[in-house]
């Protein structure tokens, strides 16, 4: 079976003004751009949405492979997110590819290479690196999908991650979408500003 993937989308984005997962980059929406990057690489696609999820989810065209779910509790944060979108998995998934509704730059390549890493050394987490800074998306073995599920509210999947980092397959790529997230308008400037660009 294939890895899974989730894309957290629940947050209020509070800093943007307005919700990241609905914003335009080339054509689509950002919930819509990840949606189309991971359907032919991991199955199934998980969508985790809360804040006004009602409005995304009407934006959203349904598809063989893709499943929504809403975190009612999404304003006890990110975790409480994650936690709902593993759930949502089916129990025979290796893996889950998990990303945020706003890192939109990753490379195609990168996420074929992350889960050829997976396939080839079996590690219990993935994760790109480009000039030596970590970023997105990443990838999370069952096992620790497992620990993640079983975490308090008040912890974070960093918990876990850093309890594996001897374990974890850190991948360098040329790709500096890896680390770049949207957070407020400028970034969204600039990000249109670099797609437009010659």
């Amino acid at each position: 079976m294939r890895p899974a993937g989730i894309i957290l989308a629940a947050g209020e984005s509070s800093r943007m003004g307005r919700d990241k997962a609905l914003l335009d980059y080339g054509g689509a929406t950002f919930l819509e751009h990840l949606i189309r990057l991971f359907l032919p690489r991991v199955s199934p696609v998980v969508v985790v949405l809360g804040h006004h999820a009602a409005e995304i989810r009407g934006a959203l065209a349904p598809r063989p492979g893709l499943q929504v779910v809403i975190n009612k509790g999404y304003q006890a944060g990110q975790l409480s997110s994650l936690q709902t979108g593993i759930r949502a998995l089916p129990a025979a998934s290796p893996a889950a590819l998990v990303t945020l509704v706003d890192h939109q730059s990753v490379a195609a390549a990168t996420i074929d290479a992350m889960l050829d890493r997976f396939r080839s050394a079996a590690p219990a987490l993935v994760i790109p690196r480009c000039q030596g800074r970590r970023g997105h998306p990443v990838l999370f073995s069952r096992r620790l999908l497992d620990e993640i599920l079983a975490l308090p509210p008040s912890a974070s999947a960093k918990q876990v991650v850093h309890a594996h980092q001897q374990d974890t397959s850190y991948l360098d790529v040329n790709d500096p979408g890896v680390w770049r997230d949207i957070d407020s308008p400028a970034d969204y400037k600039t990000l249109m500003e670099d797609a437009t660009a010659p």
